[in-house]
């Protein structure tokens, strides 16, 4: 587990943009039973995090279509959360960071760690706004 004062500026970059921070499993729960289309970002401390996956999640939100909802969980950290998130991204495997896209609690896109990793949030961006286009 990482130290809470290590992390917060980490939760901050996404809460900032309006993510909501899910600590437990009946947090995410209740995310996912929301109708409509929910963003779940299941972030981290690694470098592709903070140079791909969190600017991309943001710079995806200046599409004309977004997620109804958006929330995070953080890994290493809200392990309960992240497990029910990542349970709820099954097929795919654990990684972080990584984005899930749920429409009506359906899972309909993914991006996994090694679709982020050394991908410039640009790209990132333009990925999760096409799932927006044709979800949300």
């Amino acid at each position: 587990m990482y130290p809470a004062e290590m992390v917060q500026p980490m939760r901050d970059d996404l809460g900032t943009a309006g993510f909501e921070q899910l600590y437990t499993e009946d947090a995410v729960k209740n995310a996912l039973s929301k109708e409509g289309t929910t963003l779940v970002v299941v972030n981290s401390v690694c470098g592709c995090a903070a140079a791909n996956a969190r600017p991309g999640a943001k710079m995806s939100l200046t599409n004309d279509k977004k997620p109804d909802h958006l929330v995070t969980v953080f890994a290493g950290v809200d392990r309960d959360a992240v497990n029910a998130a990542r349970q709820a991204m099954v097929p795919f495997p654990p990684s972080s960071p990584s984005m899930a896209l749920f429409k009506n609690g359906e899972l309909v896109h993914m991006l996994e760690r090694h679709h982020i990793e050394g991908r410039p949030a640009e790209m990132i961006a333009e990925n999760l706004k096409e799932a927006y286009n044709e979800n949300c």
